[in-house]
C-alpha cells in the first residue's frame, strides 16, 4: 500500500510524536509499503526553523527509506496559546493544498492527533480521493486541554469537539495508544470494533543498558546520584514539585536532579530554582534524540511526573519505556495505566503521588540508600519492555490492522 502519515512533528524534531511516527513509518516501509510523511518544517520547541529548511513553501526529502513532504506553516515557539493554535491551524489548512502536486494518490491516510488540527488536512485529502482514514489518537484533545484550563474559549472548544467527532465518524478505524483512551472512547459512544489499541513503544536495540561510567565521561557529568527528568517542561508536567523535593534533599549533596528539555514552563522553573538557591538542580537544553540513550545511561534513576488530573490517568509516557529499555529504574509520579504497567506489571518503578514533593523526596532518598533495589527495578524494566513494548513487534500488530483495509484500498485502485 501507499500509506500517508499526517503529522505536525517529524525528524529531526525530538517531540514524542515525531519519534513515534518516525519509528513506525520506517518499520512499515520494511513490509514493502510505500510510506510518505506529510509534515511541516522542523521548528519544535524553539519556533526557529533550521537554515536549510528556510524560505520554501514545499520541500521533499528521504530519511530511512521514508518519503517526507514538508509544507510551509506559520511558526511559533511552543508557548503563547494563540500563536500555537495559529501555527497548528495553518499546517492543517495548507498542508493538503501545498502538497498536491508531489503527493500522488495514497491508498490510506493515518493522521495523528494532537495537534487535533492535523485532521483538517486529512479531511481535505479524504474528500478529494475518497481513501480510508485511520485516526491515531495519542491524546484525547481537546479534553486534556480543557481539564488543564489551557482552552477556555467556548467557541474554540465547540469547534475542536466538532472537528474531533467528525473525524471519529469519518475514520474507518481509530487507533488508541492506551487502554484507558480506548475505554473512554467506547464510553463516549464509539463502536468498540472500530477502535484498536497499540501503545507507543521504544527501539530496544537503540535503548539498552550500557556503561554509566563511559556515558558520564562522554557528557562530562560528575560522580553523583543523578535523578533524571528528560522531556517537555510544560503545563502538564507539574515540575515545580521536583524543585520542592530537591529543596527537601539539600542535606544530601551527592543527590543531584538533572532536567533536560524545554517548554512553556522552563523560564518559571529556572527562576524558581534561582530564588531557592538550589545547587542540587541542573537544567540542560534539549539534546538530540540520538543522544538520549547516553543520557539515560548516565543517570541513576529516571523520573516521569505529571499534574494530578484525571486526564493523565490514561497516559503512558514514552520516557517511561525509554528508561525501562535502558535498564534504569523509574520514580513514577503518575496515576492510572502507567502505574499498572510500570509498578504492578513490570515491577520496574516506585510509585509516588503526583505533585507531592514530600513523597518524591522520600522515594529518591529510598533509592539512594538501596542500590540493590535500583539494580533490580532496572533489570525488571528491561525484561518487561522487550517483550511488550518493542516497536518492531508493535509495528507488526499495526500491519495486521492495515491488512483489514486492503480490500478497500484495492477497490480504490
Amino acid at each position: 500500500m501507499h500509506i500517508l502519515f499526517i503529522s505536525r512533528y517529524y525528524y529531526p524534531e525530538k517531540a514524542a510524536a515525531a519519534v513515534c511516527v518516525g519509528e513506525t513509518a520506517k518499520r512499515l516501509s520494511n513490509y514493502g509499503h510505500k510510506v510518505t510523511i506529510l509534515t511541516t518544517f522542523p521548528s519544535y520547541p524553539t519556533g526557529i526553523v533550521p537554515q536549510q529548511y528556510r524560505g520554501r513553501l514545499l520541500q521533499t526529502e528521504n530519511i530511512d527509506g521514508v518519503e517526507i513532504i514538508r509544507t510551509w506553516s506559520y511558526v511559533s515557539p511552543n508557548r503563547g496559546f494563540f500563536k500555537r493554535i495559529s501555527s497548528y491551524l495553518s499546517f492543517g489548512c495548507l498542508a493538503a493544498l501545498l502538497s498536491l502536486k508531489v503527493l500522488g494518490i495514497p491508498d490510506l491516510i493515518i493522521v495523528e492527533s494532537p495537534p487535533l488540527f492535523n485532521v483538517i488536512a486529512a479531511h481535505l485529502l479524504n474528500w478529494r480521493y475518497r481513501i480510508p482514514l485511520i485516526f491515531w489518537v495519542a491524546d484525547l484533545w481537546p479534553e486534556s486541554a480543557i481539564q488543564l484550563g489551557a482552552v477556555r474559549n467556548p467557541f474554540l472548544i465547540k469547534l475542536a469537539r466538532w472537528l474531533e467527532w467528525s473525524t471519529y465518524r469519518k475514520a474507518r478505524l481509530v487507533w488508541a495508544v492506551t487502554a484507558d483512551m480506548r475505554s473512554k472512547l467506547i464510553q463516549w459512544g464509539l463502536a468498540p470494533e472500530k477502535i484498536f489499541l497499540i501503545p507507543n513503544g521504544v527501539d530496544t536495540a537503540r535503548f539498552s543498558p550500557s556503561s554509566q561510567t563511559m556515558a558520564r565521561q562522554e557528557l562530562g557529568w560528575p560522580q553523583a546520584f543523578i535523578i533524571l527528568y528528560a522531556g517537555t517542561h510544560g503545563l502538564t508536567h507539574g515540575l515545580s514539585t521536583i524543585l520542592e523535593a530537591a529543596d527537601r534533599l539539600r542535606g544530601y549533596p551527592a543527590i543531584r536532579f538533572v532536567l533536560v528539555g524545554d517548554g512553556a514552563e522552563k523560564a518559571a522553573l529556572l527562576s524558581q530554582a534561582r530564588h531557592k538557591a538550589l545547587s542540587n538542580v541542573h537544567f540542560l537544553d534539549p539534546l538530540p534524540h540520538e543522544l538520549m540513550p547516553t543520557v539515560l545511561a548516565a543517570s541513576d534513576v529516571c523520573l516521569a511526573h505529571t499534574r494530578k488530573l484525571p486526564i493523565f490517568e490514561g497516559m503512558l509516557p514514552m520516557k517511561m519505556f525509554e528508561a525501562m529499555a535502558s535498564g534504569r529504574p523509574l520514580i513514577l509520579a503518575l496515576n492510572g495505566e502507567a502505574r499498572q504497567v510500570a509498578v504492578q506489571q513490570a515491577q520496574a518503578a516506585l510509585y509516588c503521588e503526583p505533585e507531592n514533593a514530600e513523597a518524591l523526596a522520600s522515594a529518591v532518598y529510598y533509592l539512594y540508600t538501596h542500590p540493590e533495589v535500583v539494580e533490580q527495578l532496572g533489570r525488571n524494566g528491561r525484561t518487561y519492555v522487550k517483550s511488550h513494548f518493542d516497536y518492531t513487534q508493535l509495528t507488526h500488530q499495526l500491519n495486521v490492522q492495515l491488512q483489514k483495509l486492503l480490500p478497500e484500498t484495492i477497490l480504490h485502485h
